[in-house]
């Protein structure tokens, strides 16, 4: 089944020491890109989250919003009173040393920061808080899977237009089949009577030989048979990747980049009106085709 890159899902779960509720939006983007929002220290974590962001999405951006509201007085809100004393002392002994006293309560500021002192200054990079990172990770893939329920409803509605327009396509193309026999033939009779009236005003004799060897390259100027073939193979390629789904985007957009070389050079090499006609439907069902592709992950 088709999934379509855009979507949105939320969820949220209440524990006896925090709430914690996720967001999370996608929209279309080649690759796939995860940016993380919220409440600290979850954006410093994108690592962490994007891995299970890989688990249910392959292709998009996806914006992921953390919101936890703790109890007050939990784990994590205390301060190491060993390692404050220990940087307090050492600041105020060296701007000592240094003769700049002054320099002293600046630096103290900043102290809450330096490593150690504060639960979340202890953490390793990368390391989410042990205490909630469970609870956040069982958030967030509820929200993604309702993401994915968004994605499956678009993604059907997405792969019945594309196989309607694939119809199309297949139409104008058997359509184009049965046409060209008579291309060849109707050169043939414009040619004869155009040369028949030049033959007549200038009083000269027809060469039947002359007329056949032109009527032979036109043919061969204006052989698509090729190129209906080739059409045809990628239209049951299409209609294989659309029904069958599991990350057709890039297939697809590679195979509409053949089906549309295919197309033009069939116009181009067709020479005949009403064939162009059925190929600019062609090109018209294609390019609303190349569209919806851009949002198939």
């Amino acid at each position: 089944m088709l999934l379509s890159m855009t979507g949105f899902g939320e969820a949220r779960t209440q524990t006896e020491k925090l709430a914690a509720g996720v967001e999370v939006r996608a929209v279309n983007n080649r690759h796939l890109k995860v940016t993380v929002r919220g409440s600290d220290p979850y954006p410093m974590f994108e690592a962490e989250l994007e891995k299970v962001v890989r688990k249910h999405v392959h292709r998009g951006t996806v914006t992921i919003h953390v919101r936890v509201d703790r109890q007050a007085g939990e784990v994590g809100l205390t301060l190491n009173a060993a390692a404050l004393a220990a940087y307090l002392r050492q600041i105020r002994s060296a701007c000592q040393e240094a003769g700049t006293p002054e320099f002293a309560a600046p630096l103290l500021a900043g102290v809450l920061a330096l490593p150690g002192v504060a639960p979340e200054n202890s953490r390793s990079p990368g390391s989410p808080p042990p205490e909630e990172w469970p609870v956040v990770e069982q958030t967030l893939t509820a929200a993604l899977t309702q993401l994915n329920t968004m994605r499956r409803e678009e993604g059907r509605a997405m792969a019945n237009e594309l196989l309607a327009l694939h119809g199309i396509i297949a139409a104008e193309l058997d359509t184009i089949r049965t046409l060209l026999p008579g291309v060849t033939a109707d050169y043939r009779t414009r040619l004869l009577e155009r040369v028949r009236q030049a033959v007549s005003d200038a009083g000269i004799a027809l060469n039947p030989d002359h007329v056949i060897r032109e009527v032979a390259l036109f043919a061969d100027r204006t052989d698509v048979a090729e190129e209906v073939t080739r059409l045809t193979a990628h239209l049951e390629q299409f209609t294989e990747l659309v029904r069958k789904g599991d990350e057709a985007g890039r297939k697809l957009e590679f195979l509409i980049q053949e089906m549309g070389r295919e197309t033009n050079t069939l116009g181009s090499k067709a020479g005949d009106v009403a064939i162009s006609r059925h190929v600019f439907e062609m090109k018209s069902a294609l390019e609303k085709i190349r569209e919806l592709a851009l949002n198939v992950e």
